[in-house]
């Protein structure tokens, strides 16, 4: 290591920042705005169209105006590295810093926009409440987003401490375990502190961001990494065990261990965004599969020499994980094509191609009755 590069790290290590992410890459990505006399930092919290941002001097309130806000790819966001005015009232954020990776999800909008929820995370925790119904499709949906996102996806069961039995414990993880490949699947409990130091000491590095339903538990998960009541928590319904949104704000916290926490209110809706590796990282045993069919293109429809549909035939590869994967496959196609106009062209053929197969099998059908 040369000298420059050692000194660089080091004077890194001991920036005021530091326990926030600060590392050289991003010294040197600030270093021309620093020299037009910007102040750099990181966002914790975002509340419209302002923001909180820490840095080197302490927490500065701006406006994020001037950050490109008619494209939703571009707000500021929790999590975001940022320069901002050294002085002045009001305070703006000037220029976003490049991002090392997004969570992002589809909004509801008609438009098919993204909304980025959390930016720059090395670990995103999917928390699933061991109180309520498992929904491994959901688990399945949050993964795909994680992988897309260039985080490493980490599954946390939480309320481990309502679950009377440790074998039916154990079965869940078991379930769990085999819709996350390569994921690491914890169990936790905020009540009785079961698993907190393991996954503290997972996210000790780096940033993470906690995500989930409504009454998943992530705001208790939070309190007990961070060792103190911060987040306000609401206990959750005992009809179907799910809560109303505590956290109403994305807000970046410094966990004693070692490591940034972003917590998030909690996913009503997840839509894709798109996905299409993140969903071929989650279910990686149909795309080995797939590999092995008689045709590049097999759709696993009905096509003769078809490795998946065999292997859901000889009970090795389970029916409901292929239609979760031909569900978000299709749902992340129809995303893409609100702004890919090729795409567009692609999906009316095929539709009009399925209608017009439809309508010639009902008048063959018809035909035969006659």
């Amino acid at each position: 290591m040369s000298f420059s590069v050692a000194s660089s790290e080091a004077s890194s290590a001991a920036h005021p920042l530091a326990r926030y992410g600060w590392d050289a890459d991003r010294e040197a990505s600030s270093a021309p705005y620093t020299e037009r006399g910007l102040l750099p930092g990181r966002v914790v919290r975002v509340d419209r169209g302002r923001c909180d941002i820490v840095t080197a001097t302490g927490v500065v309130r701006a406006d994020t105006e001037f950050v490109v806000p008619r494209d939703p790819m571009k707000v500021v966001c929790t999590g975001d590295w940022a320069v901002v005015d050294a002085d002045g009232d009001p305070r703006y954020v000037r220029a976003l810093l490049p991002r090392r990776t997004a969570f992002v999800r589809s909004t509801s909008s008609k438009r098919s926009e993204g909304q980025i929820l959390a930016a720059n995370v090395d670990h995103a925790v999917i928390a699933v409440p061991l109180s309520a119904e498992l929904h491994l499709d959901r688990v399945e949906r949050l993964l795909a987003l994680g992988w897309e996102s260039g985080a490493l996806p980490i599954v946390v069961l939480t309320k481990a401490d309502l679950v009377s039995s440790p074998h039916v414990v154990d079965h869940l993880v078991e379930d769990v375990g085999t819709v996350a490949p390569g994921v690491q699947v914890l169990t936790a409990s905020s009540v009785t502190g079961e698993g907190i130091d393991v996954l503290s000491a997972v996210l000790s590095a780096g940033t993470s961001v906690l995500l989930g339903a409504s009454g998943a538990g992530k705001s208790s998960l939070a309190n007990a990494l961070l060792g103190e009541e911060v987040m306000a928590v609401r206990a959750a319904r005992d009809v179907d065990g799910k809560g109303r949104h505590t956290t109403t704000t994305r807000n970046l916290l410094v966990l004693p261990g070692g490591g940034v926490l972003i917590d998030t209110p909690g996913l009503r809706g997840v839509g894709l965004w798109d996905a299409e590796a993140g969903v071929g990282q989650v279910f990686s045993e149909i795309e080995t599969l797939a590999g092995r069919c008689r045709f590049h293109d097999c759709a696993h429809d009905a096509e003769p020499g078809c490795a998946v549909l065999a292997a859901v035939a000889d009970g090795s590869l389970p029916e409901r994980r292929l239609e979760s994967y031909r569900k978000l496959l299709r749902e992340n196609r129809y995303i893409v094509a609100k702004t890919d106009a090729r795409l567009r062209g692609e999906l009316r053929r095929d539709w009009k191609r399925k209608g017009a197969e439809g309508r010639a099998a009902m008048e063959a059908k018809r035909g035969r009755i006659r």
